[in-house]
């Protein structure tokens, strides 16, 4: 029998939301390296956020060293270079200066130098200047979306499931992009409008795996109640274990091809451009798959538990749980318990809420010395009986 079948029949579990302290911690520590790499090292914003010059043109037998070494040269700081596809090289700069005396504009100035350098016409290096208002406006409207997006999701998961589940399912998805845009700022790759679109992309899958899980929460949690013998942690536990390896044969599917971008598009082809969407949803995909078994559902029953009805569903399973092996002992040695211990596990009893206490069999009644002896027939028939069918 695979593992799969006994996750979901309750036969195997992994105690998810009862250890939800050491996934917290895990969190925590991933989101403080994070933020302490976007505080210290900030973003590497690209070209369409800052604005400057970008030239593109056929490397042809030379190298990104030989570009860099131009641009030094020209005294141009802190350029980006890299190769991307079809054997070409990019170059951004910061906004150069242009002067209507060609012998004092940088940008006529770099572009013969970079022709001269890699043996082209100096229009062969499509030079372009790009504002910084036009990134500025995308991260504008990136970030109107986004809001957009969280308050419908927010509002359709209320309807659809419950408040608390929405609540969680958002904390979730905070944590999933805090901890995408904190390994992006670790790493330095260049923030473009492809990292936008990965990061958007992200939270749609993100929330699937989440909706999923709480799917199967509702269903599980349908029919709790005053005397239920499971708490909502367990049932929202059990769903997790339900779902395990369906949520993570899902994440491998949709890993392995944007692994594939990343390391062998980007790292052995050389398409640089693919590298920034690649990174932001290989982050994203892993980091919503965790934050789904690891972070929302616990959190869901972290908020269900303080309830004044789960509360008190938790301490009657915890009675009922403490004093079934006493139970279950004494039936077991088949000695029925002392007079003193029974009034005092009647007293026991009496304090757990909901939970009666059984009924002790009634003892034969002492005979009286002196007292008449009746006599019953061992066939359930008295004598008066068989007297009176005789008589007949």
């Amino acid at each position: 029998m695979g593992l799969a079948h006994r996750l979901y029949s309750g036969e195997a579990s992994i105690d998810f939301v009862g250890r939800r302290k050491i996934w917290y911690a895990f969190s925590a520590l991933i989101i403080v390296v994070g933020v302490v790499a976007m505080v210290v090292r900030g973003f590497n914003w690209g070209i369409d956020f800052r604005g400057g010059d970008a030239f593109q043109f056929k490397a042809g037998t030379h190298s990104v060293a030989d570009a860099k070494r131009v641009l030094a040269d020209q005294g141009i700081k802190d350029p980006i270079v890299q190769k991307i596809g079809n054997g070409e090289i990019r170059v951004q700069t910061a906004p150069l200066a242009t002067n209507a005396d060609p012998a004092k504009d940088q940008v006529t100035q770099l572009t013969n130098a970079l022709a001269t350098e890699f043996n082209l016409a100096p229009d062969q290096l499509n030079p372009q200047t790009v504002g910084s208002s036009w990134g500025s406006s995308i991260t504008k409207k990136a970030v109107e979306g986004l809001l957009i997006f969280l308050v419908v999701v927010a509002i359709y998961i209320s309807i659809r499931f419950e408040g608390k589940m929405a609540g969680a399912a958002m904390i979730a998805l905070l944590h999933d992009l805090v901890i995408t845009a904190g390994i992006y700022a670790l790493v330095g790759f260049e923030v473009t409008p492809n990292t936008v679109i990965a990061l958007l992309t992200i939270l749609g899958f993100s929330l699937y795996d989440t909706v999923v899980v709480f799917d199967t929460v509702r269903e599980n949690t349908a029919k709790i109640g005053p005397r239920s013998h499971e708490t909502y942690s367990m049932a929202a536990n059990r769903a997790v274990n339900q779902t395990l390896m369906r949520s993570i044969n899902t994440s491998i599917i949709a890993l392995l091809p944007v692994a594939a971008l990343l390391f062998v598009g980007a790292g052995l082809l050389g398409a640089g451009t693919l590298k920034e969407l690649a990174l932001a949803q290989l982050v994203g995909l892993a980091a919503g798959t965790y934050s789904s078994i690891f972070i929302a559902t616990p959190l869901l029953a972290q908020f269900r538990e303080r309830e004044p009805a789960m509360a008190e569903l938790r301490k009657r399973v915890a009675f009922l749980a403490q004093h079934k092996p006493r139970t279950t002992a004494a039936a077991a040695a088949g000695s029925p318990p002392a007079a003193g211990r029974a009034s005092t596990a009647v007293l026991e009893r009496t304090d757990a809420p909901d939970v009666a206490p059984e009924p002790a069999e009634a003892a034969p009644a002492a005979r009286v010395p002196g007292s008449p002896m009746v006599r019953r027939d061992p066939r359930g028939r008295g004598r008066s009986g068989s007297r009176n069918r005789r008589r007949r």
